[in-house]
């Protein structure tokens, strides 16, 4: 009988790892195509820049979705929900919380505060005083993120409005007599 307890044995350790990596024959199946043209779409998708691939085991290349897909989604989505002039004032607040943080610990990152805050506990000649905790941390850390998130739907937001203007000036220049 096993311990409840105990995780659950798996044949290979690397599965974990490899669930985020998918074979073309792996997505033909889930897309009902053929292998050849999940290969064909993926790495189109792949020199677009949606897709990363990596060799797997016997050559085979394994697909999944690229960073940058990701952050265009979730600037994306942030756009859906958040006006540009919204998003400037966040932004600004993001970054003036960021400059709170960096003067109130004097360090320019929450990677050096955890450091500092470590050498100080191994030394023991920290009064203890203003110590940050692991939250503060966190918080920093988050704020970081998702400020680089907001940068970036700013940008596209930027990025579409030049598009969209450039070509209205496009259109009007081509008119007709």
């Amino acid at each position: 009988m096993t311990d409840p307890g105990e995780p659950e044995a798996f044949d290979d350790v690397n599965q974990a790892v490899r669930d985020e990596w998918k074979a073309a024959e792996t997505l033909a199946d889930e897309a009902c195509t053929s292998p050849k043209t999940a290969r064909k779409h993926l790495n189109t998708l792949a020199d677009d820049g949606f897709v990363a691939t990596e060799t797997g085991a016997n050559g085979a290349t394994l697909y999944r979705r690229s960073a940058e897909s990701l952050v265009v989604e979730q600037a994306g989505d942030i756009l859906s929900q958040v006006s540009t002039e919204d998003l400037r004032e966040r932004i600004a607040e993001m970054r003036e919380q960021l400059t709170d943080f960096q003067r109130e610990y004097s360090v320019e990152s929450p990677e050096e505060l955890a450091i500092d805050r470590t050498n100080e506990l191994l030394d023991e000649s920290g009064d203890g005083g203003g110590e940050p905790d692991d939250e503060t941390i966190r918080d920093w850390k988050t704020t970081r993120r998702n400020l680089a998130f907001a940068n970036a739907a700013l940008s596209i937001a930027n990025a579409r409005r030049f598009v969209e203007t450039g070509s209205r000036a496009d259109n009007e220049s081509v008119s007709s007599p």
